[in-house]
């Protein structure tokens, strides 16, 4: 098992699989689909796949994204028992596992009283404009029938559930040029810029509390450009503003705050994303279930992931993966063999739950 999952992990990196460049894996993961699921989905940066549907039996979904943030530094390879490279971590991982739980399935070796689907798709590191399971789900508007979608985001196999809104705003600030020996001829719109982010830049951490679970909302800013010369006034400068905002927050919500912090005369607020939040799903069974098939340790989700997606739908759904969140996007990037155990060993054990045991 240890051996079959970590050689997972390995092929899957060796896979470039950029954001808007995921043709190979998905080519390769509908390869190696088990026979017992059938295809629903395979166009625009998906494959959608369901077993034969059984009358009564609650339908979860395993989802994950298949690309990745650019390769930079990153370098693949094993040592010891930690796998390395793009995507270790971030999520193909979290791939390998929804693999093996569909091989188990697709063997015979585990029977359960849920229908299992699998949902693979791209497109998720990029700004939410381009998502690939917003058009998805208007494909395929029976989605909202899934009682649950697992999210194989990494979070150290923890049940993270919700997560932060993510509003981007690009800010441009004007100003008029002049000599750096007579400034006062001109108006220097990084003057402008230190002014107008002031506000940003001295924002307190907020913590906002969601049923009994603490989401902090942060903004920064966290681009800045602007001059053309040492010795002249600089008449522009922009400026990438990212505020994080709580389940609790609307994304026009969202809006309306990031415009009052940035309410300078000279700048010129342009809403570039906007995804929104992810609700804690309340009363749901099966989170429950999930959670007491691994006595797992539940929290917040503090970033953004797919989940509000699901939510936007009316589908509960949920973070539970093997990579760990700090080695996302770094250049060490990487994954424990016995993180991939772990996870793989809760699905099947939350798999293969009864409804006596679990419905009463």
């Amino acid at each position: 098992m240890a051996e079959r999952l970590a050689a997972r992990v390995e092929a899957l990196v060796a896979i470039p699989s950029e954001g808007r460049h995921e043709e190979a894996i998905l080519a390769e993961l509908r390869r190696d689909l088990p026979d017992v699921f059938a295809v629903v989905d395979d166009q625009d940066s998906v494959l959608f796949a369901l077993p034969e549907r059984r009358p009564g039996a609650p339908l979860v979904l395993l989802a994950g994204h298949v690309d990745t943030v650019p390769i930079a530094r990153s370098a693949p390879g094993r040592r010891g028992e930690t796998l390395h490279g793009r995507g270790a971590s971030d999520m193909k991982s979290g791939l390998a596992v929804m693999e093996e739980i569909a091989n188990t399935l697709g063997s015979g070796e585990s029977t359960s009283d849920l229908d299992v689907g699998l949902l693979f798709f791209g497109r998720e590191e990029l700004p939410f404009a381009e998502s690939a399971l917003v058009p998805l789900f208007d494909r395929h508007r029976d989605i909202a029938d899934v009682a649950l979608a697992i999210v194989l985001e990494p979070t150290a196999n923890r049940l993270e559930v919700g997560c932060l809104g993510n509003l981007n705003a690009t800010v441009v600030f004007e100003g008029e040029a002049a000599h750096a020996a007579r400034p006062w001829l001109g108006r220097n719109a990084i003057h402008a810029a230190i002014t107008a982010l002031a506000p940003v830049t001295d924002l307190p951490i907020r913590d906002v509390e969601v049923d009994g679970l603490t989401y902090r909302e942060v903004a920064s800013v966290t681009t800045i450009q602007g001059g053309v010369a040492t010795n002249v006034v600089p008449d522009r400068a922009t400026a990438q503003v990212n505020f994080r905002y709580a389940p609790t927050h609307t994304p026009a919500e969202a809006e309306r705050r990031l415009r009052e912090l940035l309410g300078h005369p000279s700048a010129t607020v342009e809403i570039v994303g906007n995804a929104p939040p992810g609700l804690v799903p309340a009363g749901n069974p099966l989170v429950e279930r999930l959670r007491d098939a691994g006595d797992l340790a539940v929290g917040p989700k503090q970033a953004w992931t797919p989940v509000a997606e699901f939510g936007l739908v009316g589908v509960d759904a949920v973070n539970f993966g093997p990579g760990d969140p700090q080695y996302a996007h770094r250049d060490d990037e990487q994954v424990e063999v016995a993180a991939l155990i772990r996870s793989y060993q809760v699905l099947r054990t939350f798999l293969k739950g009864t409804p006596r045991e679990h419905n009463g």
